[in-house]
Parts: structure tokens; C-alpha cells; sequence
């Protein structure tokens, strides 16, 4: 590969650099039009973050290559943002081969980047620390996943009542991995979970489960949308709305756009091995332990 098809990503990934590093002083409170300078104390959020994202794009990568499946380098993509990016991206540029090759490339992102997210997670929340919330005028509150629940109840312990955890930049870091990689682990379309799912169930099963799955985000999101109604305040339902998010309903619009079949691999008869099959599983299994109801919400 000649330089110079390096340096759309070399740049993107400077931008990126640049762009966490400015989500992560503002994370501090830094005003970086007045001190510039101080931009560099986001470093701790840059860093974790990347590392994650990094390690999930080339997981995707090597496993691409191993299976003679042309792929680009990661695209990351900047942006001014409460966490500096959106993401970052491969693009395949060859089919496929087999199954085999389906679980290596769809599930080594998800579970590379989950590996550096869980080790992230848990330095974040072994210096983040309990705060009061009794006074609290407003903020964002982020939801629980069954594992990031469970390590801060392991390593901070239970939050008494007027008081909640207060996750420091690292701690947040592994937060939005855990949430990144259960997105991306949603067994539905050609998600990274949607290649896995298509690899262990087939085609038939594979497209039922991506409809009712994003049916069902789709109802969730509309039915966050309307308990705002303060009607419904003595409805069984309103009980429930903090286990709900009204994203859903966009994630589920832009997944119906982006197709919720799979297209074919050219040799579907290759059977799976049991490693690719424990693979695929273990996948499935992250998505379980870091899938977020409600990620987000506003008090």
C-alpha cells in the first residue's frame, strides 16, 4: 500500500486524537478558548477511549486478513461531541469466504475491544468515587449494564440513598465501551452480532430475529416517547420508563434503512468448528453483559 492511501487515515485518526482530547478537558470543566494549553488533561479519556476503538477496528482488521478477506485500515470518525467521535469503521472490500471466516471477522472487534474496556472499567471505577446527589440542580445519568453494575457495586460498593457514582474520565471511557460494543453486538442485519448470529442460525432464522429485534427497539423508543405524556402517570407502563430509551427508536429506523438481511457467504457448507462456535457464543454473551436499556437520561 503506497503512502498515500494512508493518509486519509493517518489524518482522521489525528482529528480524532484532537477531538477526545477536547471532549476530555471538557469532561473537566476546562474552558479551552481561554487556556488552550490545558487541552492535553483530557488526555486520560483520549487515551482509553482510542485504545478501545482501536483495538476493536483491528481485531476486525487481522481477522480479515487471516481469512483472505480484503479490508481497509480503521476510518476514524471525529466529532464535537460529548466523547470526541463517532466511531470508527473497516470497509470490506471482498466477500466473505465462509462462516468460519464470518464469526473470526464479526466477533474478534466486539470481543478485542471488550477485553480493553473491562481492564479500562475497572482502573476508571477503582478511582472514581461517591458523591452526593441531594443538591444536584440537573445532569445526565447513565444507565447500567449487568457487568458495569456489577463492578461498581464490586469495587465502590452500593451508593447510599442521596448518593450516586460520580465515574471519573477513565471509568466513563470504559463505560462507553461496554456500550459500544453492545451496539455493535446487536444480533440484527450486518451488525458485527448480525455476522455472528447469521453464522450460528442461518439465513431464515437470522433475518426473523433482526425483525423482531428492531421491532421491538422500535416499540421501546415509542413507548419511552410516550410516557412523557404525564397521562399515562397512573399507567402500570409508567413504572417502567426508566428501563427505556427513546433512541431506540432511532437506532431501529436506521437499522431498517440499512437492510436487516444478510447477504450470502460463498461457501455456506464449511461447517463451523467448535472454537468458531464457543466464539460465536461468548459474543453473544457480551452483548448480554454490557446491553444498556436505558443509557442515557436526563434528571
Amino acid at each position: 500500500m503506497k503512502l498515500k492511501q494512508y493518509i486519509i487515515h493517518i489524518v482522521l485518526f489525528v482529528l480524532t486524537i484532537f477531538s477526545t482530547l477536547v471532549a476530555g478537558a471538557l469532561q473537566k470543566g476546562i474552558n479551552i478558548v481561554a487556556e488552550p494549553s490545558r487541552i492535553v488533561e483530557g488526555y486520560p479519556f483520549s487515551v482509553s477511549l482510542l485504545a478501545i476503538l482501536l483495538t476493536h477496528e483491528l481485531s476486525h482488521y487481522f481477522a480479515s486478513r487471516l481469512n483472505h478477506t480484503r479490508a481497509t485500515l480503521p476510518y476514524f470518525i471525529p466529532a464535537p461531541s460529548i466523547i470526541g467521535t463517532f466511531g470508527a469503521f473497516i470497509k470490506m472490500k471482498s466477500p466473505i469466504i465462509n462462516r468460519r471466516a464470518l464469526v473470526d471477522i464479526g466477533a474478534s472487534g466486539p470481543i478485542g475491544g471488550f477485553i480493553v474496556a473491562l481492564f479500562v472499567t475497572i482502573y476508571g471505577l477503582s478511582h472514581s468515587q461517591i458523591v452526593s446527589i441531594k443538591n444536584s440542580t440537573g445532569g445526565l445519568i447513565l444507565g447500567d449494564s449487568i457487568l458495569f453494575s456489577t463492578l461498581s457495586k464490586l469495587i465502590l460498593g452500593t451508593p447510599p440513598e442521596g448518593k450516586d457514582v460520580m465515574l471519573n474520565q477513565v471509568a466513563f471511557a470504559g463505560w462507553i465501551g461496554f456500550f459500544v460494543t453492545s451496539m455493535n453486538l446487536l444480533p440484527i442485519g450486518q451488525l458485527d452480532g448480525g455476522h455472528v448470529a447469521y453464522a450460528l442460525l442461518g439465513q431464515k432464522r437470522h433475518r426473523a430475529l433482526s425483525v423482531f429485534l428492531a421491532t421491538l427497539l422500535a416499540l421501546a423508543g415509542t413507548l419511552r416517547i410516550l410516557l412523557y405524556n404525564s397521562l399515562l402517570e397512573q399507567s402500570f407502563l409508567y413504572s417502567i420508563k426508566d428501563y427505556l430509551w427513546e433512541g431506540w427508536l432511532v437506532w431501529a429506523f436506521l437499522l431498517y434503512m440499512l437492510g436487516l438481511s444478510h447477504p450470502p457467504v460463498i461457501y455456506w457448507e464449511v461447517p463451523l468448528s467448535r472454537g468458531r462456535m464457543i466464539m460465536g457464543w461468548a459474543a453473544l454473551l457480551i452483548f448480554i453483559l454490557t446491553f444498556t436499556p436505558a443509557p442515557f437520561r436526563v434528571y
